[in-house]
């Protein structure tokens, strides 16, 4: 049983969708992890990518609660090993003359970047899987993190394979 699901929705882009998405997870009492929103290849469509932490009892009904809704096209569990899962996060760190080469070499063994130098901080961009931004952070932290944000999970199947199968979406649903 895994308690952590991402789902990829497709849905139509118009306002009030994402309020009504975020209104039908509070009503029934649903925590999303993670919530990012964004457009696809066709203009008349955007992408949620929604993180929930959820049995497969409540998975499925938040599913079936989500294909009730006007506005919402396609529906479609990702698999964690089947799919390519990023985030990206910026975390400020206490950094003094003594110990700011080692944040730096920390930093480039990530692959991220320093994009902003102040007389006592450093500020870090990463991207990537979620536990690799997790694992930086761990190595970070004693060093005293200031301030960090990270962005919601996106992610897309591997391979070939497409959530829309190839084909353009009809606006109309998908069920």
């Amino acid at each position: 049983m895994r308690d952590r699901h991402t789902l990829s929705v497709l849905v139509e882009n118009r306002p009030g969708v994402l309020t009504r998405i975020a209104g039908m997870f509070a009503r029934r009492g649903y925590n999303i992890h993670s919530l990012a929103v964004g457009p696809t290849e066709d203009a008349r469509v955007s992408r949620l990518t929604v993180v929930v932490g959820a049995e497969a009892v409540q998975l499925e009904q938040i599913i079936k609660q989500l294909n009730k809704l006007v506005h919402v096209l396609k529906i479609v569990e990702l698999d964690q090993d089947e799919s390519v899962e990023r985030e990206m996060q910026l975390v400020k760190v206490t950094a003094d003359p003594a110990t700011r080469s080692q944040i730096i070499e920390i930093a480039e063994v990530f692959r991220a970047k320093i994009v902003d130098v102040d007389h006592d901080a450093l500020t870090i961009e990463a991207a990537g899987a979620p536990a690799k931004l997790e694992a930086m952070v761990d190595l970070l932290e004693p060093y005293g993190i200031r301030e960090m944000v990270r962005s919601g999970t996106i992610a897309l199947s591997r391979g070939t394979r497409s959530i829309t199968d190839g084909s353009k979406l009809r606006m109309q649903r998908v069920v």
